[in-house]
């Protein structure tokens, strides 16, 4: 049978509530407004049909976050860890902080300790995360709450970028597939956020045998690796992304080079000279492992059908790839939140 993760978050969601200490006064029950059965006062959402439950005099102290794996289409609230800002974890914080966020401890100390403003948790209301918040805050750990509507909404996201002009006052930008120009001072430029664009594909062949049987006949994997940059302006909220694969390095002049590695390296080391009051972050590749715990790759699997290997045997295909560009642009995009909303949070 195969494996559903919804049953398995529902199985979890009566499991968390069978384990809660028993005997609530029927006073102390609240309410769904929605389809008016009865929730444990531990709940913010409705066990029954996952309404907001209301916030009482009662509940509030006893609430506890149900955090939910959310849909991949869903936007929720991001718990952003605030490092410098907490008191020591000891492994009995790191358990009972964990539990709190239905993290391990092992996962949990991987993200505090890159030492980096990373997420700790999504949510799926703005109630909830503030939950969450006050929470933390009685454990000593400080947290910012940052929507996915600040990272990820369509009028935010980078314009891609396929060549620059130089002069001595302003950078000049070519948008890729168009003919339209954006144009920034050198001062104006804010942050520079450097990262790697992973893909990885898997091509699966199987034979399904007369038992209801898979086998696997063959396997095919392929990946692809490229440097990104994005850039942010004053007046440019989206951004400007160029990858090294698609950008024309015609405005390196003499030090262009024949390999676009070295080519985006000299990018880079331009941007940085000339736009000198620019915060540059190279830390994503170092801390996207610690980013998957809460943010994990996309991933996507397609059916390709059928094929006939041969007369009286026929082979079914599926494809299924991976990348990080997603979590690469919320990356992204939480360190532009930061520069501009929380300064301090991003030196």
């Amino acid at each position: 049978m195969p494996f559903d993760e919804k049953e398995f978050d529902l199985l979890s969601d009566i499991e968390s509530l069978r384990s809660e200490p028993r005997g609530f006064a029927p006073e102390q029950m609240v309410t769904c407004e929605v389809c008016l059965r009865a929730n444990s006062p531990t709940r913010t959402s409705c066990l029954y049909c996952a309404a907001q439950l209301p916030t009482t005099q009662i509940n509030a102290t006893l609430q506890r976050p149900t955090l939910r794996k959310l849909e991949q289409w869903e936007r929720g609230f991001n718990i952003i860890f605030r490092p410098g800002k907490a008191v020591e974890l000891t492994q009995e914080s790191l358990g009972e902080i964990g539990g709190l966020l239905r993290l391990k401890p092992e996962e949990l100390k991987r993200i505090v300790e890159t030492g980096e403003p990373l997420p700790l948790a999504r949510a799926a209301t703005r109630e909830e995360a503030s939950l969450v918040e006050r929470h933390l805050a009685e454990m000593g750990v400080s947290v910012l709450v940052v929507a996915d509507s600040d990272l990820l909404s369509d009028d935010s996201m980078p314009k891609r970028v396929r060549a620059f002009e130089f002069t001595e006052n302003e950078i000049v930008a070519r948008a890729a597939g168009s003919s339209e120009i954006w144009r920034a001072s050198w001062n104006e430029i804010a942050l520079l956020v450097a990262g790697r664009l992973l893909v990885r594909q898997i091509e699966v062949e199987e034979h399904q045998g007369r038992k209801a049987e898979r086998e696997m006949v063959d396997a095919r994997e392929m990946s692809a690796d490229e440097s990104v940059l994005d850039i942010y302006c004053a007046q440019n909220n989206g951004g400007w992304r160029i990858t090294a694969g698609k950008f024309d390095f015609s405005c390196l002049g003499q030090h262009k080079g024949l390999i676009a590695t070295q080519n985006f390296s000299t990018l880079i080391k331009i941007l940085r000279e000339r736009a000198g009051t620019s915060l540059y972050d190279d830390a994503y590749y170092r801390v996207r492992h610690a980013l998957g715990i809460v943010w994990p790759l996309e991933q996507q699997t397609e059916a390709r059908g059928w094929r006939r290997a041969r007369v009286g045997r026929v082979n079914t295909e599926a494809v299924t790839k991976s990348d990080n560009e997603q979590q690469f642009t919320r990356y992204s995009r939480l360190r532009y939140y930061l520069k501009v909303h929380h300064p301090e949070s991003s030196t």
